[in-house]
């Protein structure tokens, strides 16, 4: 396989999510789509799923490949410092999503890691993707608690193994456990690291560990792309629903406005009526007198 041209550039790498959010993980869906079809999980965990694009992206190749798998997503679903606190409404949209196009395939795990890892027995899972707070000492507990749910033969992803700004320390944990032949490393979207488990048998998967530089470079060259395609589609959809909002603040202010003018036009009308009406004839002289009269102070 790894002397095929473009072995990587299968139909799933095109795929573009169904559902699509502003995500720090948007330009990894194309990968997402394809290591579920060349590794075709039957569990997976996430560690982190927040607004759950990540999530939602490894169900639904599953979905469109006609998978079975089991995602249970982990999460408190309140933030932290690194990804920022937000409130019910994030929970409630993963939920809505989950129970309506997912309902076979997601389970959400509310609570912290710590407090759900007896949950999950080891070699559980043929999938690890480890998204939560993203301090050295964090990375490295979730790690260490959570390795043992993969099986021999799987894969363990880090998210923002680029990120080195603030207190971001994943760069360092990858630096630590990555191995030649056993690891491989996307720059692009805030970094991807994808760690092997055990003996590497699937054919795919050693592919992509063994890629010599150029291919490697090639693949992420690749990757990038396709995830840029993703998140400009997002953009223009989110673009989209700002113009239709706007639209609608529009006809809002255009209706305020005529209603304004008819208020106007309405009030001038009674003037005119009142002007033209008998008593305010009648009554012109007396107004003269008033006006003439002295003003007191």
């Amino acid at each position: 396989m790894a002397a095929q041209t473009a072995w990587w550039l299968t139909p799933t790498s095109y795929w573009v999510p169904e559902h699509l959010v502003v995500s720090a993980w948007l330009t990894h869906g194309s990968f997402a789509a394809w290591i579920v079809d060349a590794l075709r999980p039957r569990d997976v965990i996430e560690l982190g799923t927040h607004n759950g694009f990540s999530c939602f992206a490894f169900a639904e190749a599953a979905k469109r490949l006609g998978h079975e798998v089991r995602i249970d997503a982990v999460d408190s679903w309140v933030g932290d410092d690194h990804a920022g606190f937000y409130d019910e409404s994030v929970y409630d949209a993963v939920r809505a999503i989950a129970e309506h196009d997912y309902s076979t395939s997601v389970v959400l795990n509310r609570g912290y890691f710590s407090e759900v890892r007896s949950a999950f027995a080891p070699a559980s899972a043929d999938l690890l993707h480890i998204d939560g707070r993203h301090a050295y000492d964090d990375v490295r507990a979730d790690y260490e608690q959570w390795r043992d749910t993969v099986r021999d033969g799987g894969v363990i992803l880090f998210h923002d193994i680029a990120e080195r700004r603030e207190d971001f320390g994943v760069w360092r944990l990858w630096e630590e456990i990555a191995e030649p032949g056993r690891s491989f490393t996307f720059e692009h979207g805030h970094g991807l690291g994808v760690l092997a488990v055990g003996d590497v048998v699937n054919e795919p998967l050693r592919a992509l560990f063994e890629a010599d530089e150029a291919t490697a470079d090639r693949i992420r060259n690749d990757f990038e792309r396709l995830g840029g395609v993703i998140a400009l589609v997002e953009r223009a959809e989110r673009l989209e629903a700002e113009v239709s909002s706007l639209r609608g603040e529009i006809g809002a202010l255009q209706a305020e406005s005529q209603y304004l003018t008819d208020e106007v036009a309405a009030r001038d009308a009674r003037i005119v009526a009142l002007q033209e009406s008998t008593s305010w004839k009648v009554t012109a002289p007396l107004r003269a007198v008033g006006k003439a009269l002295p003003r007191s102070r």
